[in-house]
């Protein structure tokens, strides 16, 4: 695809395919974020808590309905995402690991390994 002056155009988003490393490295960024508006809600959590009976039993009725309880399992998952996420970020701060088949390893790793700990920790709950 060429413009009128004959110059090349750059491939459209949906023509181009992300690699895995950068769908990783966008979703880290992602549940980074979706951290820092869950710690809102884990302030809700302690202030309900300090706040009595009431306002604990209120925060408990709130945290069964199931929208909130997937809601509160997505971020068990991203923090632990996240977790896995760093670790990789210190093998590479340490100069390891750079290879494209070592970069695909460990980002199929990590997605494996945040999804284990989500599971043990939805067992062990």
């Amino acid at each position: 695809m060429t413009s009128k002056n004959n110059r090349p155009v750059s491939p459209h988003l949906q023509v181009y395919k992300l690699p895995l490393t950068g769908l990783i490295s966008i979703s880290h960024r992602m549940t980074g974020v979706m951290l820092s508006v869950g710690l809102v809600f884990f302030v809700y959590i302690i202030s309900a808590v300090a706040g009595g009976a009431d306002s604990y039993a209120a925060m408990q009725d709130l945290m069964g309905v199931w929208l909130i309880r997937l809601i509160y399992w997505g971020f068990i998952y991203a923090l632990f995402f996240h977790l896995c996420h760093g670790i990789r970020h210190l093998i590479w701060d340490a100069g390891q690991s750079f290879e494209h088949e070592t970069l695909d390893h460990y980002a199929k790793l990590e997605l494996m390994a945040s999804f284990a700990l989500t599971v043990v920790t939805f067992i062990f709950v």
